[in-house]
């Protein structure tokens, strides 16, 4: 008599996939530096790549044992917004050309920042990387897209009790310091011109939650600033 098969469980199947898109990312990030850099001389860029992705590995096996759901979150891409599908759309020119210039400065010596200036570099992409880490375990609800959650909740203590999108303030230091970190000047341009874009992605997102989540207008008084303490 044949057995059936057990069915995969919901969990375990999102288990399995955040295993996958992990090693993905293992292959395809040193892979990305080599083709556009086109030296495994690079030492910048794959010390980059140890410092982002060891971290981020070791988060990763640790929320798809205690929050699975999270991670199903943050691997969602979809927007529902019309407008963060444009600002989307505007955007990813800019942060191709951050990752790209930099493989191409390295192959054609536009640029040569000082040791200390990489060093630098990277000691803030790492910060950055481990700030950002610290804004996911404060709050589990931090979706890569801009929508609301059944049983969400409004997060106001942890870095969201200093500005109310702390994500964006990480995200932003990481994406003007890795180019230094990868030896280039001239990609620091694409990560400046995303500000803009950040900005129009932080004004939609707080409609939206203001709309969809009951007492984030109320979490907004309290919390006065978007991204820049006293400034903005």
């Amino acid at each position: 008599m044949a057995t059936e098969t057990p069915e995969v469980g919901p969990s375990k199947a999102r288990t399995r996939r955040t295993c996958v898109r992990m090693a993905l990312a293992w292959v395809v990030t040193p892979l990305f530096f080599l083709v556009t850099g086109g030296s495994l001389g690079w030492w910048e860029a794959w010390v980059y790549c140890g410092l982002l992705l060891v971290p981020m590995t070791l988060f990763v096996a640790r929320m798809a044992r205690t929050d699975p759901e999270f991670l199903e979150r943050r691997f969602t891409r979809k927007e529902k917004e019309r407008t963060q599908r444009r600002i989307n759309l505007w955007s990813a020119p800019l942060l191709l050309a951050l990752f790209v210039v930099p493989g191409l400065d390295r192959r054609f010596g536009w640029s040569e920042p000082s040791l200390a200036a990489v060093v630098a570099g990277q000691a803030l992409a790492l910060a950055s990387c481990l700030g950002m880490l610290k804004v996911f375990l404060a709050n589990r609800w931090a979706g890569r897209t801009v929508e609301t959650w059944p049983g969400q909740e409004v997060v106001s203590t942890g870095p969201y009790a200093i500005v109310r999108h702390p994500m964006y303030v990480v995200i932003f230091v990481l994406y003007v310091a890795s180019p230094v970190a990868l030896g280039s000047w001239w990609a620091v341009i694409p990560a400046i011109l995303y500000a803009p874009m950040l900005v129009a992605r932080i004004l939609n997102e707080e409609e939206v939650l203001v709309r969809e989540l009951p007492g984030y207008e109320e979490y907004r008084k309290k919390v006065r600033y978007r991204l820049l303490p006293l400034a903005w």
